[in-house]
């Protein structure tokens, strides 16, 4: 018998889920809260009777993560290898900022959309993470790290997994659970415009995070295969509805990759893009990826580009390069740690 993973339920339908056991409504806050708190079985849930432990873990299952290994930086950074129930790996990322502690979750195991400069899409998509699994990245690293910023910009495409990408947020914010405010959330897509059409609907509070990595077509297919799907033009007008939609601030993120999309050019197209938008420009230095072709920027044309967007009244930051030390560039823990012989 399959059994159903409440940790990856809406409060509304965990409830529902417990009717079948004829439990009292309260049972459902308890559990619910247990979940929030990072029980990852049901033996933890000390104040339900032995009897009804036993019951649930017949009945029900629970997402749990276990740590393969960890790499800690000298600036503070933990990068997780998580080991899922089924044997698939996945990468976390503590970082440490001044406002709190804020934890890059993975949200599927691999990923389809083929960017080439990153390490995540090397062996493409396995499967999509259950809603449950990505709250267990958090639920992890909060008993010792408390949580307070979460953004949805590990491994995988998090629009290609919409549903339980949905079901995660709520559960994350929900005032009966973890109760995380929604405007501490990010959420990272490469482009899928329908999906961010279907998620500008919902009207949720979080902060949308654009990979969009070139100003220009040319340049953007070159190093995003979803580009030749959804164009430049197509990804900003569906930006526009979005902010319209929700009155939120789009933050466009922008990997620096030398003499690819990083002059001068680039630069003044990328502001003429922007300009009179309600949005936000994270440059992000590029980490080396070994299998990759491409090379970081030098701090100088970081600055010269960052100086241009500054002058044409752009708002734009320099993301902090955090673990530099270790394997920083999302998919490369798991690349390397997959590459190894078994024993």
């Amino acid at each position: 018998m399959v059994q159903t993973d409440l940790s990856s339920l809406t409060f509304e339908e965990l409830a529902e889920a417990l009717k079948e056991l004829n439990l009292p409504s309260f049972r459902a806050g308890q559990i619910y809260r247990w979940i929030a708190r990072g029980a990852f079985s049901f033996e933890e849930m000390s104040d339900l009777s032995k009897d009804l432990r036993n019951q649930l873990s017949q009945r029900f299952s629970l997402a749990c993560v276990a740590e393969e290994t960890c790499q800690v930086s000298s600036d503070g950074t933990k990068k997780y290898l998580f080991r899922l129930a089924d044997g698939n790996h996945i990468e976390t990322v503590l970082m440490r900022y001044e406002h709190g502690n804020s934890v890059c979750i993975s949200s599927q195991v691999g990923c389809n959309m083929g960017c080439r400069f990153c390490a995540s899409t090397l062996k493409g998509k396995v499967r999509d993470l259950t809603a449950g699994e990505m709250f267990a990245q958090i639920a992890y690293i909060n008993r010792t790290d408390p949580v307070s910023h979460v953004v949805v910009m590990g491994v995988g495409e998090p629009l290609d997994n919409f549903d339980a990408l949905v079901t995660f947020v709520r559960n994350l914010s929900s005032p009966k659970g973890f109760g995380m405010s929604q405007r501490h959330i990010s959420v990272s897509t490469c482009g899928l415009v329908p999906k961010i059409d279907a998620l500008a609907a919902l009207n949720l509070q979080i902060t949308l995070s654009v990979s969009l990595h070139a100003p220009d077509n040319e340049t953007r297919s070159r190093l995003m295969p979803v580009n030749g799907t959804y164009s430049v033009e197509e990804l900003l007008a569906a930006c526009d509805r979005y902010t319209k939609a929700t009155g939120r601030r789009i933050s466009y993120e922008y990997i620096m990759i030398h003499s690819v999309n990083d002059t001068p050019r680039h630069a003044e197209l990328l502001a003429k893009r922007l300009q009179g938008k309600l949005a936000h420009v994270n440059l992000i230095p590029m980490n080396h990826v070994e299998e990759r072709e491409f090379s970081p920027s030098s701090p100088e044309r970081l600055r010269r580009f960052s100086d241009l967007l500054t002058a044409r009244g752009i708002n734009v930051t320099c993301r902090r390069k955090l673990g530099k030390d270790i394997d920083a560039s999302c998919g490369q823990l798991r690349a390397r740690f997959e590459r190894k012989p078994k024993n």
